[in-house]
């Protein structure tokens, strides 16, 4: 699948999205990884930035394998995937993306 620019590439990921329990799940991931990067820095642990991707990934394709049944985007388009991970964390926190029920393609 090809896409012009990045937003484009978002509404798609989105439809990519629609169970709660798989957003969720990033948003767990994202949350993590964030916590161990904070970890790492604080402890001056480079090793800890190793279970970053683990985490992260870990929980994202659990929810995509278990839940939505689909294919994470991430393995066709690593590098908008992985930003998009972060707008629709962001989303989620600002209350643009829910945690539950139906997520739009344009938040």
């Amino acid at each position: 699948m090809h896409f012009d620019s990045f937003s484009q590439f978002y509404a798609y990921y989105l439809t990519q999205h629609s169970n709660a329990a798989c957003r969720t799940l990033h948003f767990i991931g994202s949350t993590l990884v964030l916590a161990v990067l904070g970890y790492a820095i604080a402890a001056r642990n480079g090793w800890a930035l190793l279970l970053m991707p683990l985490i992260g990934y870990g929980f994202a394709w659990a929810g995509h394998f278990i839940y939505e049944k689909n294919r994470p985007a991430t393995f066709g388009h690593p590098f908008y995937s992985l930003a998009s991970d972060w707008v629709m964390y962001w989303h989620m926190l600002t209350g643009k993306v829910p945690f539950t029920g139906a997520v739009s393609a344009r938040p």
